[in-house]
């Protein structure tokens, strides 16, 4: 029988979307086209949909996007999954609940699942699925949750009604993602202030208004401008006022503006087995996989509902059990490799493992660096749901026993050529070189000051670093910036390329390129340019010669 996860009575043409999709930086916003240029489904509408899709993927801000889908008529009418899903949800449930724009979601077994994508329109009423000759009934799916008089406390508004409607959001996912219980965390990561559509604005300026104050340490993701700079930078008021209102909201409620999407690099990590509360799928996969620490991948809005409390839903990778290996990746790792391997390397394990966490074995004898792993998760991130992995030898839970049902898969060289090919579909000629995503690290930009030493960047070519406040400072003291900028290289604080628009975005560049798997997966969909990518050393030498390289590096075998 499935489960109702979000009630609402709809009916519209099924689309069955063949992989997860990130609806962030996979739909437009405004139309509800899919642009993930690597998706199946690219060029499909969302619009009016019956969505099936097994799970989601990628950026915890498509709750918000979805909202804004919701708010703009431009919303799916349902969403049906195969595998459990949080972020989508999430946001169906505030469209639905707080907002009266009804999405109902459901998932299905694996046969319920197989038998409904046969069907071209479905139905779905209060206590049935109709589609076709189908007609199964609908069972709410929820759990005992077990609450504490603290708990109680927060849902009777004895701390406020931001606090009090917080308390409602989590506990109604609780029960819908079968937790037992709720869990206190020491510390929060807001991915909400990036302002992908009016929808984020509206839902924190209500909580802003109905007194909600976090009540823990609340960091907070890049923003959609450089709050400082946006009107200097000729960005216009109808989009800058707004996304510099949002930041704001946040801040007001007590949010630190660190700005940053990699949290990891602050002075102040999380530590081994601490259960914290992250938004940002690149910072959840790194806080899990990297420190050790322990987060589900939060949606937006739940990460304010968590920090107004401090209390999440204990389950997933909250818990021992779900932190195992199911899917066991040997990779052969080609000989000479650059810093260009670690992201595609994420990107390639991510699509090899999109569901389940995984086990890479091979990288023993070629140790990454913290920026290395920054770029293998973050890459990881937008091909795979899946908040974390291991890394044999290297990550701190890599020896924990495998899952019963764990399989195995392998990456070798053909899939790097095929990979580097997907990544470079646009011309040599180059006019931006975009380079901080995520943000770059001190020791990135000390790196890319090194390679550019001596030399500036071609008149045609755009070179843009962006970083978190905390980076800038250093590289501020350390000369590191002097150096950059001497260069011609631009740096650009609480903006991350996911959330760049024009003009900061140069209008007149028509192929960009970047070190970023990350980047260069989103990027078609999101600026509307060609990509070109590679590694660090490439993109000096394209941003002084305005060329791409023509072939790839060494370690790469053509197919």
């Amino acid at each position: 029988m499935p489960d109702v996860i979000v009630a609402a009575e709809v009916s519209g043409p099924l689309l069955l979307c063949e992989e997860g999709l990130s609806v962030w930086g996979g739909v437009d916003p405004a139309t509800g086209e899919i642009i993930d240029a690597h998706h199946p489904q690219h060029g499909q509408f969302l619009t009016g949909k019956i969505v099936m899709m097994p799970t989601s993927r990628g950026s915890c801000t498509g709750s918000g996007v979805l909202l804004g889908l919701a708010f703009a008529q431009n919303a799916p009418h349902a969403l049906i999954f195969r595998e459990n899903e949080d972020i989508l949800t999430l946001g169906a449930l505030v469209a639905t609940k707080l907002f009266d724009r009804p999405i109902a979601v459901l998932q299905l077994s694996a046969s319920e699942y197989d038998r409904l994508s046969e069907e071209p329109e479905v139905t779905i009423r209060e206590d049935a699925l109709i589609a076709g000759d189908i007609r199964w009934p609908l069972a709410k799916k929820s759990a005992a949750l077990a609450l504490t008089a603290e708990d109680e406390r927060f849902l009777s508004g004895a701390y406020g009604e931001a606090a009090q409607v917080a308390m409602e959001i989590i506990t109604t996912m609780a029960m819908a993602q079968g937790a037992a219980r709720l869990t206190d965390v020491a510390r929060v990561h807001i991915d909400g202030c990036i302002y992908a559509s009016p929808a984020f604005l509206t839902f924190a300026r209500a909580m802003a208004d109905k007194g909600g104050r976090v009540r823990l340490p609340t960091t907070m993701n890049a923003i959609s401008v450089d709050h400082a700079n946006w009107r200097s930078q000729g960005v216009a008021e109808e989009f800058g006022l707004p996304a510099s209102q949002l930041a704001d909201a946040y801040v007001e409620m007590g949010a630190k503006p660190s700005f940053t999407c990699a949290p990891y690099l602050l002075a102040d990590k999380p530590a081994q087995g601490e259960d914290i509360a992250w938004a940002e799928s690149n910072a959840v996969i790194y806080a899990n996989s990297v420190l050790g620490a322990r987060t589900v991948k939060h949606a937006d809005f739940m990460d304010l509902c968590i920090a107004l409390t401090g209390r999440a839903a204990q389950t997933g990778v909250y818990l021992d059990a779900n932190r195992r290996t199911r899917r066991i990746i040997d990779v052969t790792v080609p000989e000479g490799i650059d810093d260009a391997f670690w992201p595609m390397l994420g990107w390639l394990v991510g699509q090899k493992a999109p569901d389940r966490i995984p086990l890479i074995r091979g990288l023993e004898h070629t140790p990454p660096t913290e920026n290395d792993l920054k770029a293998l998760c973050a890459a990881y991130g937008t091909t795979s749901a899946a908040p974390m992995l291991h890394i044999a030898g290297i990550t701190p839970e890599a020896d924990l026993a495998p899952a019963s049902d764990a399989d195995h898969v392998t990456i070798g060289p053909a899939d790097f050529a095929q990979l580097w090919q997907g990544f470079n579909q646009g011309a040599a000629k180059v006019e931006l070189v975009a380079l901080g995503s995520p943000h770059f690290s001190t020791s990135e930009c000390t790196a890319f000051a090194d390679l550019m030493d001596g030399t500036h960047v071609h008149p045609d070519v755009t070179t843009i670093i962006t970083l978190g406040r905390q980076s800038l400072a250093e590289i501020t003291a350390s000369g590191v910036k002097a150096r950059l900028e001497g260069a011609g290289v631009k740096i650009v604080p609480d903006l991350c390329w996911c959330s760049i628009s024009e003009p900061v975005l140069p209008p007149s560049a028509e192929t960009l390129m970047t070190n970023s798997g990350k980047y260069a997966h989103y990027a078609p969909g999101l600026s509307q340019r060609a990509v070109r990518f590679g590694s660090l050393a490439q993109c000096a030498d394209t941003a002084r010669t305005g060329k791409a390289p023509e072939h790839p590096p060494l370690w790469i075998k053509p197919e």
